[in-house]
């Protein structure tokens, strides 16, 4: 039952508002504006076809990787730096002004550098969402509770004893944080680096259509990203609750108890 009710929040004000966008574009003779049904047509003869493969899949693989190499960097130097003052203060003014260029800004300076192939799109995925990763981590490993880690030198554990069963589990719930974070900015990163000097990709198509003044398929593409943003938010979930299971749990507890 708790299921039932849960799904039908979570669909309940789409269902509302996709028949708000039905009823009231259903009769527009707008030229921008067209009717709900015109754009669901033109969605299924777009990416209910091979079209699918040839730029929904790319763009797929480029945020995989982009968001995996990300995932793997922003952990790996977040936990250092995190553990290392000496080495997190050297670094901060760098890491500082690097965090504030926006990554839109980068795009022609990568595609400059990487050319404009797959290697470039990753890597303006990479650009953005490595930080609330790093960042996240960073504060996640330096919260690590004190009395964990000096009971931890006492008995002689090595370091990476010590990061593998107490910093990461501790740092986790930040980790997935920033993950979740990094997620949602790397789908915006996706359409962004494929809108320049691409061939194929959703934000290439979308381009096109609307440069070809193809409306009713350029709103079915914009759908489409919608469509994938939410079901990667609701796969994050689920992984989220299986990594962090003790942790949720934990809270539970404490929450009824409290």
């Amino acid at each position: 039952m708790n299921v039932l009710r849960r799904t039908l929040y979570a669909l309940g004000l789409p269902a509302v508002l996709v028949a708000l966008w039905w009823i009231t574009s259903v009769d527009s003779t707008s030229y921008y504006y067209p009717p709900l049904p015109d754009i669901l047509d033109r969605f299924g003869e777009l990416w209910l076809s091979s079209r699918f493969a040839e730029d929904v899949v790319p763009s797929m693989l480029r945020l995989l990787t982009g968001f995996s190499l990300s995932a793997v960097i922003g952990v790996a130097v977040g936990v250092a730096l995190g553990l290392t003052d000496t080495l997190r203060r050297g670094a901060e003014p760098v890491l500082e002004f690097l965090r504030a260029l926006p990554p839109t800004v980068l795009v022609p300076v990568i595609a400059i550098v990487a050319g404009i192939g797959d290697g470039s799109k990753v890597l303006v995925i990479v650009s953005g969402c490595v930080w609330p990763v790093l960042l996240n981590t960073v504060e996640g490993v330096r919260a690590a509770d004190e009395v964990m880690v000096d009971t931890c030198r006492t008995y002689g554990i090595t370091r990476g004893a010590r990061l593998r069963h107490m910093v990461l589990p501790a740092a986790s719930p930040q980790i997935m944080a920033g993950l979740r974070q990094s997620l949602s900015i790397g789908l915006i990163l996706m359409v962004i680096g494929e809108m320049f000097a691409a061939t194929n990709g959703l934000g290439f198509s979308i381009v096109q259509f609307q440069r070809t003044f193809a409306i009713p398929q350029m709103w079915s593409g914009i759908i489409l990203l919608g469509l994938i943003g939410f079901a990667l938010s609701a796969l994050f979930t689920v992984v989220e609750k299986r990594v962090l299971g003790w942790y949720l749990g934990l809270r539970e507890s404490q929450r009824k108890n409290g």
